[in-house]
């Protein structure tokens, strides 16, 4: 069975906030991430996907969420690609 694990990505009040998770079906995931039922984070806002990577089993995946969770270098670069990609698309269309 399959694993994703996938960083979010919000804005609230200028400002952008990540979660880090894993699960069997990401887009139900996500689903449930945007209509608060998701985690207690999450909730209330709209999140959309800005990494995601597949794993063979859920152990594998458990210590590659909790890898990037504590790779702060990483999320910030993979947030400030996200950031620099929307300022891209805003200002060519």
């Amino acid at each position: 069975m399959r694993f994703h694990v996938y960083m979010i990505i919000t804005k609230k009040i200028g400002r952008y906030t990540t979660y880090v998770g894993y699960s069997k079906n990401i887009e139900k995931r996500l689903l449930l991430h945007n209509s608060s039922k998701g985690a207690k984070f999450t909730k209330g806002n709209y999140w959309k996907i800005i990494y995601k990577k597949k794993y063979n089993s859920k152990s594998e995946a458990m210590r590659a969420e909790n890898k990037l969770k504590k790779n702060y270098k990483l999320r910030l670069k993979l947030k400030n690609k996200h950031i620099r990609d929307e300022n891209i698309n805003i200002t060519s269309l």
